[in-house]
C-alpha cells in the first residue's frame, strides 16, 4: 500500500516537469519510488549516520539484463544475505552508484543516471532530483566516499578519451563543479572504492589494468590531486569480470573488495587497514549464478 501511495505522488510531481523533461522526470520519479521500499520499516539505517571519512557498510546491489533491481544486505559476518526483488526499478537505467549524505543519515542513497541526465534520490526515495543533462559522456560512475575532504561522498567520472573528472558532493546529493584528476584511466576495465583501505581515514580507490594486474591509488584528501602515488597490489586479477567495494562488509571497520569470476561466483577480500598489503585471502562468498546481473554495485 505505501509503495503505491509513493507511486501515486511521484508520478503527480513528475507531471508538473516541463514537457522536455516530463518522460525523463516520471521514470525517474518512479524509480524513486520504487528505491523507498528499500529498507521500508527498518529500525536501523543500512549505511551508518557517522561521518563519510570513515568506511561504511553498505547493500550489494545486481541488475539483471531485463532491468530488475535486486538487493542483497550484508550478512554482518562476511557475505550477504538471501537477494530481495526490487522490481523492475532499474529500466533504461545505464548507471546507477549508490551513496549516503550525513544530512540524511537514514537510509541509503543513490544517484543513477537516466536518458542522459543524472538524478539523485534521498530519504528513502522521498526526496528525489535531477542534477543535470550530458552525464553519458562518461562509460564510468562510481561513488567511493569523500576523497576531496568535505565529509560528503564525492563522485568520480571517466569519459571516452580516458580523463578522469572528480565531482565533490555537498549536503542533500548537489555536486560541485567537475575537476579533472587524470588522464590514461581508460587503461584500467575495473575501478572499485568505497571507503578507507589503508587506514588514514580517507577514501582510496583500486583499479585493475589491462594485464590483470590490481592498482591501490591512495587517497590524499585534495580535491585537486586526489591520489598519491599508485602502489601495486598484485597480478592475477584479470579471472574476475567485475569488481566493486560495499565498504565494509563484515563490520570489522575496514574497507573490503567483492570480485565476481568468469564462473559467476562470487569472493570477498576482507580489508586489513594496510596499504602494503591490503586484502587478506580471499573468501567464497556466492557460487554460480552472479553472471547473471550485468551491474554489480
Amino acid at each position: 500500500m505505501r509503495i503505491h501511495t509513493t507511486l501515486r505522488r511521484a508520478a503527480r510531481r513528475a507531471g508538473r516537469r516541463t514537457a522536455g523533461l516530463a518522460l525523463t522526470a516520471l521514470l525517474a520519479a518512479l524509480l524513486a519510488a520504487l528505491l523507498a521500499g528499500l529498507h521500508a520499516g527498518s529500525a536501523t539505517p543500512t549505511a551508518n549516520a557517522a561521518a563519510v571519512t570513515g568506511t561504511q557498510t553498505f547493500p550489494l546491489f545486481g541488475i539483471n539484463s531485463a532491468g530488475h533491481l535486486f538487493d542483497y544486505e550484508p550478512s554482518g559476518s562476511g557475505g550477504v544475505k538471501p537477494k530481495v526483488d526490487m522490481g523492475a526499478a532499474a529500466v533504461n537505467v545505464t548507471a546507477m552508484v549508490q551513496t549516503d549524505a550525513p544530512a540524511n543519515g537514514r537510509s541509503v542513497d543513490f544517484y543513477f543516471r537516466l536518458n542522459g541526465s543524472l538524478w539523485y534520490t534521498a530519504d528513502r526515495g522521498g526526496d528525489t532530483r535531477l542534477i543535470g543533462g550530458g552525464w553519458d559522456i562518461y562509460n564510468l560512475l562510481i561513488a567511493p566516499g569523500d576523497l576531496g575532504g568535505t565529509a560528503y561522498p564525492d563522485l568520480l567520472g571517466r569519459d571516452s578519451a580516458g580523463d578522469l573528472y572528480l565531482y565533490q558532493g555537498g549536503a542533500d546529493g548537489v555536486l560541485a563543479p567537475r575537476v579533472k584528476v587524470g588522464n590514461a584511466w581508460d587503461t584500467m576495465d575495473q575501478i572499485a572504492g568505497k571507503g578507507d583501505l589503508t587506514g588514514d581515514g580517507k577514501a582510496d580507490v583500486v583499479a585493475r589494468d589491462s594485464t590483470g594486474v590490481l592498482w591501490l591509488y591512495p587517497g590524499t584528501g585534495n580535491a585537486t590531486a586526489p591520489f598519491g602515488t599508485r602502489t601495486r597490489i598484485g597480478a592475477g586479477w584479470n579471472i574476475y569480470n567485475a569488481l566493486v567495494s560495499t565498504g565494509d562488509n563484515n563490520g570489522d571497520g575496514k574497507c573490503d573488495l567483492i570480485a565476481r569470476d568468469t564462473a559467476g561466483a562470487l569472493w570477498l577480500y576482507k580489508g586489513t587497514g594496510s596499504a602494503a598489503a591490503p586484502y587478506a585471502t580471499r573468501v567464497q562468498i556466492g557460487t554460480t549464478g552472479w553472471n547473471g546481473y550485468t551491474t554489480l554495485f
